[in-house]
Order: structure tokens, then sequence, then C-alpha cells
């Protein structure tokens, strides 16, 4: 068959017009939201911390803990939304230093919402859950770590973020052990939390065969900046000898003044000098830049401990949202603590919750005021089902009955 000159052209604009009208279709396919948007609406409840001492003048007071970690992983998630049809909100309570966080929820909250992000003390977030029985309520705690909250005064309907004391001193007991740091000087502050951490070591130390040499607590009621040269170095003075001082003081009262003014020159680690924590500034490893750039970007500031829990429980939601394809709280509480769920977290190693303490399983970071030491768990320490069971209470150690 021959084409003619005019016909040629004829076929071309007949080929380009069709090739346009299947661009536009599937543009317009592109374009048209799902017909049943499924929505998931989030509260998160937070109180104001009391105005605290800023022992530092180079460290920031921070009144927003975990608050923009939340919004960053909403905006996350609502990206993924828009293309399968899920639509995710967040509503913020913040509660007065003064008020009571307990009659918000039940003004607020109860019968509204089906999923909870709470930001407050233990004691709090113990009252808020025991609020929520036989509610309709999933509450993802994301600024505790007490370990009694896992154990003894676990509640059914609570998913816990952060690690634990107990994971905490575990990761820094298997760094020591690596390091062959076998004898440990403890010394612990006169605050309850500082008491509450010495125990998590004391569990670790005799966990993992490690002496405690010796143990003394900081009962000195002076400023450590300002007498540190000549009390610390008579107060680390001990008859036996140690490798390694581990410090309990978690409100930053003395620990940091420790450094270079000890009798004997050793290491220090816990709650200063090498710390175990959940998210670190100098993090940079498994795509943890990105986040730490969006979040810097966001907020204006780096991303703490409090903004990356929270950050993860909107993002768990999220996930689960999008395997289970349904909002109903229970399914996806069914779906959270099974088997089937993971949850990237920038940190290596999938995170997954445990069934029987609602803790989130993750990788501590060991991290120095300005750089990252270490991630455990650390090679060598194994497990039969996942070597992030290794840190904190395993299964058969569990205290929880998760029954309401």
């Amino acid at each position: 068959m021959t084409f003619t000159k005019q016909s040629k052209y004829l076929w071309l604009t007949v080929f380009i017009g069709l090739s346009l009208f299947f661009v536009n279709q599937v543009e317009a396919k592109s374009t048209v939201k799902p017909a049943s948007l499924l929505t998931v609406n989030i509260a998160i409840l937070a109180q104001l911390d009391k105005p605290a001492i800023n022992l530092s003048i180079i460290d920031p007071v921070v009144l927003d803990k975990g608050e923009l970690g939340a919004e960053l992983a909403i905006q996350e998630n609502n990206i993924t939304g828009e293309f399968i049809g899920q639509s995710f909100t967040l509503k913020k309570f913040i509660v007065p230093a003064n008020a009571h966080a307990e009659t918000v929820f039940n003004e607020h909250i109860v019968g509204k919402f089906n999923y909870l992000v709470t930001l407050l003390s233990p004691e709090k977030t113990l009252a808020i859950a025991d609020l929520a029985r036989q509610q309709a309520l999933l509450i993802l705690d994301a600024a505790t770590v007490d370990d009694s909250l896992r154990n003894t005064d676990c509640r059914e309907s609570v998913l816990h973020l952060l690690p634990s004391r107990a994971m905490r001193a575990d990761a820094l007991g298997q760094y020591s052990i690596k390091k062959r740091w076998h004898r440990w000087f403890l010394v612990v502050g006169a605050e309850p939390a500082d008491q509450l951490f010495a125990e998590a070591l004391k569990r670790t130390a005799k966990r993992f065969n490690i002496k405690i040499v010796a143990e003394k607590q900081w009962s000195h009621t002076f400023d450590a900046r300002k007498t540190a040269q000549a009390e610390i170095d008579v107060f680390t003075q001990i008859e036996d000898d140690y490798d390694v001082l581990v410090v309990a003081d978690e409100q930053n009262l003395f620990g940091e003044y420790l450094d270079y003014q000890t009798w004997s020159p050793r290491p220090i680690i816990g709650t200063q000098g090498l710390s175990a924590v959940a998210w670190h500034p100098t993090h940079d490893l498994w795509g943890a830049t990105q986040i730490q750039k969006r979040f810097k970007t966001q907020a204006g500031r780096w991303m703490n401990e409090q903004d990356y829990a929270a950050y993860l429980a909107i993002r768990a939601l999220g996930e689960a949202v999008t395997r289970t394809h349904s909002s109903a709280w229970q399914a996806l509480k069914n779906f959270m603590l099974s088997d089937r769920f993971v949850l990237q977290g920038y940190k290596g190693s999938a995170l997954s919750f445990r069934a029987w303490d609602g803790q989130l399983r993750q990788p501590i970071l060991l991290a120095a005021p300005r750089s990252l030491v270490a991630v455990a768990p650390i090679e060598g320490f194994l497990h039969p089902k996942t070597e992030l069971d290794t840190l904190g209470y395993d299964a058969p150690e569990s205290l929880c009955k998760r029954k309401e």
C-alpha cells in the first residue's frame, strides 16, 4: 500500500490525537480521589513541664518535645495516603503544668478518638490508661521509660515507643562486655528516677556477670559547676579499682561535671558520657540523615527522643492502616502486635512490638555528646527469635499480664 504525502500527514494527526487522548485519560484517573476516603483521626495529649533549672546555657529549653515529631509523621502518612485513599488528622491537646490531664482526656478525647499519643509522666500515663478501660482506644506512649509500666503496671491498651530503662542498661552492659569493662563504680543521684535507673543497671550487672565494686549516692546540694575540682576528686576516691564509672543522673544535675574530675582516669557511661538513647543528633546511618534534615528544616532544632517516639507512633499507625486497609482500632492493634507488623525506624533493623508488654523492640544508640559510638544489640549477643530481645525484659522474664 502506498501513501500520499497528504495521507501520511492525516495518519500522523490521528496518531497524535489518540496519544493525547490516552494521556489525558491517565492523568484524569490519577487526579480523581477515591470515592471512599479512609480517615484516621489521632489525638495527642501532652502536659507542659514545670519550669526547670537550666544547668547549662548551651542547652536549649524545649517546650514542645514530641509534638513536632508527630506533625512530621502525619505529613509523611498523608503523602502516601493521597495515592491509596487514606487521610490522617492530628488534634493536639496541650495541658498546662498546673492543670489535670485526666479532665482534658474525659472531656475532649473519650468517645471522639480511637488513637491517642501521650506525652505524659508515668503517673499520668497510667491514670489515662486506667480511664481508658472499656474504651475503644489505643494509647501510644511516647514519653515514659519506666520498667514498671512494661511489667506489673502494664495495661492492655498501651504500646510503648521509647526504650525502657532496662533496655538502655542492657545496651550499656553489652558494650561493657565487648570492651571488657567488668568492674563498675556506680554513682547514683538523689532523684527517684535516678534510683530506678540504678536498679536497672544492677539488673544488667547481674545478668552479664559484671561486678559493681562500689556504689555511692550523690547527695551534695551545692552547685557541681562551682565546686567540681574540690569535691568530685574526693568523692570518687574508692579502695577498689574499677574499669568504668557508671552514672545514674537523669535530671543532669551533676553527671556532666564528673568528666576529667575523677580521682582515677576512667571512662564514664550511663546518663552522661557514653549514653544509651533512642535517638541522637549525631546519628546519620541507614537514611537517618534525611529525617534529621527534614525535621531540622521544619522544627528549627534537632530531633530529640520524644520527637522520635511520637514520630514512630504516628508512622506505626500509618503502616498498620496501609497493610490492613482498615481504620478499626481493634484490627490495627491486633496487627501491630502480630509477627506480620514491621516498621522502619532508620536504625538498620525493622522495628516491631513485643506482644507480651507492648514495648517497641528497637536498636539502641550508644552515643557520646558529639559522636555515635556503637549500636546495640552488640554483635555476639544472640537470641532464638531476634537479637533485639536481648535488650530489656524478654517474654520469660516479663511480669506483665496484659488483661484488663
